[in-house]
């Protein structure tokens, strides 16, 4: 489900209310750029370099959707290949038992919709293992090494991407 804003159109919100309210709140998104990729690999795959910490959506034509995104912190990054598995919306988080032996206070199930849920508004699981391309709780986190192994992306990009590409496409994970 997409969330169309719509201006109140109220003088009060006009002038110096608006840019504090803009600095105020983080964007939603960095949204997703086409930008020139040149790499073999298939059209409709997902590349995410760690490094760069970006992850492309391959157009073909060596064109690509680029979306900025947090990846795993030192000692938990992961690299090689794997597919889409899962599609959810607004998804419930259990958190693996590697997280809540590091955060021992943290229930079995965290619902969806929940502050304290990383998942954010969407969630892609991926095969042969624990791992997510996933929304988040906390957008500041966006283009850094922050979480597990899981990578972040902005909410409005994440529901991007999940219109995007289909249970079964290839995920490639590089450092």
């Amino acid at each position: 489900m997409r969330t169309v804003r719509q201006s109140i159109g109220a003088p009060a919100l006009s002038g110096i209310l608006g840019v504090v309210l803009s600095l105020a709140f983080p964007p939603l998104a960095a949204a997703g750029v086409q930008v020139a990729f040149e790499d073999n690999v298939k059209s409709g795959t997902i590349v995410i370099r760690t490094r760069e910490r970006r992850l492309y959506l391959v157009l073909g034509g060596d064109r690509a959707i680029r979306y900025v995104v947090g990846v795993g912190r030192k000692g938990s990054q992961w690299a090689g290949k794997s597919a889409i598995e899962g599609k959810f919306i607004r998804p419930n988080w259990a958190p693996p038992e590697s997280i809540r032996r590091e955060h021992p206070n943290l229930p079995k199930l965290i619902a969806s919709g929940s502050p304290s849920n990383p998942m954010g508004a969407a969630a892609m699981t991926l095969s042969g293992g624990s791992y997510a391309i996933h929304g988040t709780n906390s957008p500041k986190s966006i283009g850094g090494f922050v979480s597990h192994g899981c990578i972040r992306m902005y909410n409005a990009d994440i529901m991007d991407l999940l219109d995007r590409v289909r249970v079964g496409t290839p995920v490639l994970v590089t450092r």
